[in-house]
């Protein structure tokens, strides 16, 4: 075959990625595959708009339904985001027998069974290396590389716009906004950041990992996810004190016969390798009961790490071409035949010890008060620190506590009958606290 021939529906910041990496190491990919990678048609909305790569202006549309309906086309790389139109096109290209690469969590996430089935129906391939931690190759090691293990949990920092935030408000004690701010500036944080620093895009990208390593069928709106917006610098300081860096993870664990999952900044203990992942990098730790612990490290998002894992996906589907091997391996790792799909457990079913921060007037007999309600509701309680007499927002002293393993559920029960005390001023601020889930 002189060469393999696809077509691009999208030419922002991953699709100039993806043509920048396909055009520069032209001679690298004919090497390892055999052949050369075409583009023989591009969509884009907007075909005025300077862009870091050129492409011939005969191959360009603004509708992308010519590029999937294109007879010329084999793979359709799908770099628009979003749910519609993306959905109906990938549909589309699989009812065309054409194969098709995405990094579209957001689709992911909300039509995993639809998609992967159909991919599985039509006997095409459906890469998606990029929509989980931009660089990184994490699809294909849990896909392939732990193909003969059972995992256990999942667990990773896959925002790299928190980690930013975070790693900035540690280094340099400043305030969210601040920071959000100065990373809005420097092409680190969107314009309205909203799906990243409430949480929604990890949740996204958890619910991929939950489907690949469970097989249990979930969308992000059924993982509980929190976000960022309430840290303060001094919560960031109590954890070093405490022995902890503050993250924001997404985290899966199979227990019995279904899966805990939860997205929350949390205290990660300062030896954990999670702990030392700083600035806009994404890591990924998983354990099973072969390899035991395996962490997956690199950049998480961005033109050329996206666009790496796109083209990786892209000379996949080239291969299962040329080879004619289209289905050797299950588009979500399991055999659509084979098994059934385990059920999700909510997050605040999930047992862990927690960090409470609460802001409480100044005046004795509060510390046993809080301990009171605590206890009724069966929390014990580990440490506490009292910083000072300076009074926070809300006028009340900062108290802060680390807690027994209980419930979430029980815990954040507590923290609402706390905060109808008279001595509590403010609404307190809860974190679980990461610890690594025990062989069964």
């Amino acid at each position: 075959m002189e060469s393999i021939r696809i077509g691009l529906l999208g030419l922002g910041t991953v699709g100039c990625g993806t043509v920048d990496i396909l055009q520069r190491n032209r001679e690298v990919l004919h090497g390892r595959l055999g052949t050369t990678i075409e583009i023989v048609r591009a969509a884009d909305l907007d075909l005025k708009r300077s862009r870091p790569v050129e492409l011939p202006g005969e191959i360009l549309t603004r509708d992308p339904w010519e590029v999937v309906k294109d007879p010329e086309v084999q793979i359709v790389v799908e770099l628009i985001g979003g749910i519609e139109p993306a959905r109906s096109l990938i549909l589309e290209a699989f009812d065309q027998g054409k194969h098709v690469v995405t990094a579209n969590k957001a689709l992911l996430s909300a039509h995993w069974s639809e998609l992967a089935g159909k991919a599985d129906e039509r006997g095409v391939s459906f890469g998606f290396e990029g929509s989980v931690g931009g660089g990184i190759p994490l699809i294909r090691a849990i896909k392939l590389g732990l193909v003969a293990n059972r995992i256990r949990s999942v667990t990773g920092i896959i925002n790299g716009t928190c980690n930013y935030i975070l790693t900035r408000m540690h280094r340099e004690a400043k305030a969210f906004e601040e920071v959000l701010e100065e990373a809005q500036a420097r092409g680190f944080a969107e314009a309205d950041p909203a799906l990243d620093v409430e949480g929604v895009d990890a949740a996204q990208k958890l619910a991929v990992l939950i489907n690949l390593c469970f097989n249990a069928p979930v969308s992000h709106e059924d993982i509980l996810h929190r976000g960022i917006t309430e840290l303060t610098p001094a919560d960031l300081e109590m954890a070093g004190e405490f022995g902890f860096r503050v993250k924001l993870l997404a985290s899966a664990t199979h227990v019995g016969d279904k899966v805990e999952a939860w997205v929350s900044p949390a205290l990660v203990p300062d030896w954990h390798p999670l702990a030392t992942v700083d600035g806009v990098f994404n890591a990924v730790y998983i354990q099973d009961d072969n390899v035991g612990p395996s962490l997956y490290y690199g950049r998480g998002a961005g033109d050329l790490p996206t666009g790496s894992a796109v083209v990786s996906d892209i000379v996949s589907c080239a291969r299962d071409i040329l080879s004619g091997a289209v289905g050797r391996v299950p588009v979500g790792g399991f055999h659509p035949d084979v098994g059934k799909p385990d059920q999700v457990m909510l997050g605040n079913d999930t047992v862990s010890e927690f960090y409470v921060r609460m802001a409480a007037a100044d005046s004795p007999g509060v510390l046993s008060t809080i301990s009171g309600v605590l206890g009724r509701n069966g929390i014990s309680i580990a440490s506490v620190i009292q910083k000072g007499r300076e009074p926070v927002r809300g006028g009340g002293v900062p108290i802060v506590m680390i807690t027994h393993e209980a419930s979430y559920s029980r815990m954040t029960a507590a923290i609402e009958e706390i905060d109808a005390q008279d001595v509590v001023l403010g609404d307190s601020f809860l974190m679980r606290i990461f610890s690594e889930p025990q062989a069964p």
